[in-house]
């Protein structure tokens, strides 16, 4: 089985990668981690360079893990993540999450939300608790 994880290079992401880690070690299962954007805006910080993505598939790796990232542009990032879930047949997905302001619940869909709620497996909501580091 398999442990998916929506990262994005930020502190939410951090929480959620150090928590889907965790579990896939706990669980001794494979680790999938999803980075991807939609590409509509000229600088996405959440969007991993690729010597970022090398970085952090060594760091995962050196822990005994194996691990895939699924890094590119798509259409609709919530769909990406749940695709991937379920292409995988994971039996956990890890997101983080983050507050958002009533204006943006109403204007911009939640990302999290729809994985939450679309995934066919048990999804890990997490927040950054203080000192969270990148892995």
């Amino acid at each position: 089985m398999t442990v998916v994880v929506a990262w994005s290079a930020d502190e939410y992401g951090a929480a959620a990668l150090a928590h889907a880690v965790a579990q896939a070690e706990q669980r001794h299962e494979d680790l999938v981690v999803v980075n991807v954007t939609r590409g509509d805006a000229l600088v996405d910080r959440r969007y991993a360079a690729d010597e970022e993505i090398a970085r952090v598939t060594a760091a995962i790796t050196q822990l005994g893990l194996k691990v895939r990232v699924a890094h590119g542009v798509v259409d609709d990032v919530a769909a990406a993540v749940v695709d991937e879930i379920q292409g995988t047949g994971a039996s956990l997905a890890v997101v983080g999450i983050r507050h958002r302001s009533p204006v943006g619940k109403m204007l911009l869909g939640s990302v999290a939300q729809r994985i939450i709620l679309d995934a066919p497996c048990p999804v890990l909501a997490v927040k950054p608790e203080a000192g969270t580091e990148l892995l």
